[in-house]
């Protein structure tokens, strides 16, 4: 099992910057794929980006391609997410989550951080 804790949300001006942490503990980080998914108020939670065991892999949303970045340190079992050019619909709780699927759905993903609030003012 592996323990998951967000940090680095808050509010920014449209067009600002944010990076985002996520700190695992427990089981070896390195096992993992890690994800970022995010829930605006009253809508469900959707994938943001995805990166391979090794960080040798990315995916991301289509909404957020080119503009954030995902990636991660294995030796400091930390991931991240480099949001740049922040628009007012990236507001959302974001959330980091760990496992062993590929697939883009909350439902594929067995651990899961506490999430944290990034806001942002247009």
């Amino acid at each position: 099992q592996v323990q998951l804790v967000e940090s680095g949300g808050g509010l920014v001006q449209a067009g600002g910057s944010l990076r985002l942490s996520c700190a695992a503990s427990g089981r070896t980080f390195s096992a993992y794929a890690m994800a970022w998914f995010r829930q605006a108020p009253g809508k469900e939670r959707v994938f943001v980006a995805r990166i391979s065991e090794s960080g040798g892999r990315t995916e991301y949303a289509d909404s957020v391609k080119g503009r954030f970045t995902i990636s991660r340190d294995n030796v400091k079992n930390t991931m991240y997410l480099q949001m740049d050019s922040l628009k007012s619909e990236d507001t959302a709780v974001y959330y980091c989550s760990a496992g062993y699927t590929a697939l883009r759905i909350p439902q594929g993903w067995p651990y899961w951080g506490q999430g944290t609030q990034v806001t942002v003012s247009s």
